[in-house]
């Protein structure tokens, strides 16, 4: 729900702080709308703790102890 709401207004970025973690949907599904979104020009910045969730970013940025590791 908290993604239909952020598209009401159509952003030019989404900020997604764990967007799969608390799904009802499947995370493969809500991954597919995010890829979706990101292929028809908006900026996705993703945040979470999920590797598979991880690998499916074109770029990735780690941050550990509030320091850029990656």
């Amino acid at each position: 729900m908290a993604i239909a709401r952020a598209l009401v207004t159509e952003p030019a970025m989404i900020l997604a702080d764990e967007p799969t973690a608390t799904s009802t949907a499947r995370p493969r599904d809500v991954m597919r709308l995010l890829h979706e979104l990101n292929e028809a020009g908006t900026t996705i910045v993703l945040i979470t703790h999920d590797s598979d969730v991880a690998v499916q970013a074109r770029r990735q940025v780690h941050v550990r102890d509030g320091l850029l590791v990656q």
